[in-house]
């Protein structure tokens, strides 16, 4: 049923998206078509990985969901780079973190606690993430602000470049840690049993798809960009707030909603790996990436946010580490993690 509707908002929003765009329509409604379409395609994109992955393991099929989730985020954010908007790109970068860990890891613990009592994920893996986590945001996200207290323009760009490169290294140096030297060192005999699980499409039908959807979202996303200046004159929202909120919402919607699907079919291992690997993945490889691709366009973007958009940061790994060290979490554990993000949501919305 679910899908049935998400499958309705792309065949309905993907042709009026494109005759809006052609006529002209009205910001706000255009707005609305622009983000539900997103939604709809990365539905698609992330049934499509979903299949792909079935058959390579929770780590693979995991890092699959998070990577193409990311991808139309990414999408959005160079076309809002192109368009000089750097600070909603910033915003979506804190929109997303806070998102994944908050937001989707809350809705997956809440969701899956409801139907199981206790729902167990493997503790090795989280105490790994905990330590990158740290890494990212509190030192590589923190630092620039720091030095950029007593720095110029150019010495502030030049050090985000340079944090950007090492991240990237960093990144992909975890990747090559747990999905090949380490592959399997940490896991629980119980986690070996794989369950049989038919995938929804073949792996023909499924890169094709990916390939499609992705396209759309590309032609959407620079459409949807048009609209934020006009959304916010007209609705009196910020840029942080469209940014922190609304772009990280409907750029991050594949993976929420296979986060909680996995949650509520007790792989919590998929669920956790889904949530923690999106906000590794978008801290330590696309904001570094976008830090690069900025140099091609002539507004130029740092790795420097704003105060609050680091505190809510900051909190939310710091919440999220304690909540996720033990292994083990419960529906009230995740009711704490949605209290944070509902507090951060209406903070970004007033300021």
């Amino acid at each position: 049923m679910f899908n049935r509707i998400l499958s309705i908002l792309v065949v309905v929003g993907l042709p009026l998206s494109v005759i809006g765009s052609l006529m002209h329509w009205n910001a706000l409604l255009l707005f609305a078509i622009y983000c539900l379409t997103i939604i709809g395609l990365a539905s698609f994109m992330g049934r499509a990985t979903e299949s792909l992955a079935i058959v390579a393991g929770p780590r693979i099929g995991g890092l699959l969901n998070a990577t193409f989730g990311n991808a139309v985020e990414l999408i959005i954010s160079i076309f809002a780079l192109k368009a000089g908007l750097i600070s909603v790109v910033l915003a979506s970068l804190t929109g997303s973190v806070i998102g994944n860990l908050l937001l989707v890891a809350g809705l997956s613990f809440f969701v899956g606690g409801l139907k199981y009592k206790r729902q167990k994920f493997n503790e090795y893996d989280a105490r790994h993430n905990s330590g990158l986590l740290m890494f990212a945001v509190i030192v590589a996200f923190v630092i620039p602000e720091v030095f950029a207290q007593t720095m110029n323009d150019t010495d502030t760009l030049t050090l985000s470049i340079g944090i950007s490169i090492i991240m990237i290294g960093l990144y992909l140096a975890a990747l090559f840690f747990k999905l090949v030297t380490h592959r399997g060192v940490y896991q629980k005999k119980e986690e070996q049993i794989e369950e049989h699980e038919s995938p929804e499409w073949s792996g023909k039908i499924a890169t094709i798809i990916l390939f499609l959807a992705t396209i759309a979202v590309a032609y959407v996303s620079e459409n949807l960009v048009h609209t934020f200046e006009t959304v916010a004159h007209e609705l009196g929202w910020s840029e942080l707030f469209i940014g922190v909120i609304v772009v990280a919402i409907v750029g991050n919607a594949a993976e929420h909603a296979s986060a909680i699907i996995m949650a509520y079919k007790n792989k919590m291992d998929v669920a956790v790996e889904i949530a923690i690997g999106s906000t590794l993945q978008i801290a330590m490889f696309v904001a570094p990436l976008l830090v690069l691709i900025s140099l091609l366009f002539s507004e130029k973007m740092p790795l420097v946010f704003t105060l609050p958009e680091l505190i809510a940061m900051a909190t939310g790994v710091l919440l999220m580490i304690v909540i996720s060290n033990d292994g083990d979490t419960n529906w009230f554990e995740g009711a704490t993690l949605l209290a944070a993000y509902v507090i951060m949501g209406i903070g970004f919305y007033l300021l």
